[in-house]
């Protein structure tokens, strides 16, 4: 039943995804009105898609690659709706709709088999772990959309340009502090998460944890954001360099992420 919901939730993104196209680029804020009660919608069916899926494996912690798909992408959605709520910032759709649509295309097609069993998934940490996770990947996709978006602007009002397909981009300032809070609101929730992480795979893996490739590179990813986060606070990063930056920091993320598949402490594997 869940991949009913799922693909309705699939079908409304798509709707959003499209829409906000004419809307940020005519500045017709006519079309909002179908892009936001579409993504809410959306929103609903899919966190809805969601339990039944973690119920139906017997376990309310995403493990399977689909689930983790699934929550990361109902993240991204709510993320959206939050900093559209609070900064209006509808330009973000362009690139968050479409991710969370791309994300949810594999989940949709059919079921997945979760990897992870046993005491991991009794453990009260195992929660903590994967949704903090979920929330900091989530922050830091932010903070590199909204890093684009200002450098698209700041070229735009050197160059003196008026109107044209991104001339409904918030202000500069606007655009920098939704990138800036991003990073903020992701960094505890990463550290939180590596640490609960670790808590987990000590009980069950002992010292061989501290030499796994996914452990490695997330400490790797770790002290990036750090370096980010000292930077952009005491230099005033912006332009380039951000998206730079930024974007460096987001490929640790993808190749931690890739590091599944050769990590004994974690792996999304076929059964």
């Amino acid at each position: 039943m869940y991949l009913i919901w799922l693909r309705v939730a699939l079908v409304l993104y798509g709707v959003s995804s499209i829409a906000v196209i004419p809307d940020v680029f005519s500045g017709r804020n006519r079309w909002r009105k179908l892009v936001l009660p579409a993504c809410v919608a959306a929103v609903f069916f899919h966190f809805v898609a969601l339990a039944e899926m973690l119920n139906l494996a017997h376990h309310w912690v995403p493990a399977s690659l689909h689930e983790v798909e699934t929550s990361l992408a109902l993240v991204l959605a709510i993320a959206f709706l939050a900093i559209y709520w609070r900064y209006r910032a509808i330009s973000l759709g362009l690139f968050a709709l479409p991710l969370v649509f791309l994300l949810l295309l594999l989940p949709a097609a059919g079921p997945d088999h979760a990897p992870l069993s046993g005491e991991w998934m009794r453990s009260g940490w195992i929660v903590v772990h994967i949704t903090l996770l979920l929330v900091a990947y989530a922050a830091l996709i932010f903070s590199l959309i909204a890093s684009f978006l200002y450098l698209i602007q700041e070229r735009r009002l050197k160059q003196k340009k008026v109107g044209g397909i991104f001339g409904h981009l918030p202000p500069l300032e606007t655009i920098d502090q939704i990138a800036f809070k991003m990073l903020i609101i992701g960094f505890p929730c990463m550290t939180a998460g590596l640490l609960a992480g670790a808590l987990i795979a000590q009980e069950s893996v002992g010292a061989g944890y501290f030499v796994d490739p996914k452990v490695l590179l997330s400490v790797g990813m770790w002290l990036l954001y750090v370096w980010m986060l000292y930077v952009r606070n005491h230099s005033g990063l912006r332009g380039k360099r951000a998206v730079y930056l930024s974007s460096l920091v987001f490929l640790v993320a993808l190749t931690v992420w890739a590091a599944n598949q050769f990590s004994t402490v974690h792996r999304f594997a076929a059964p």
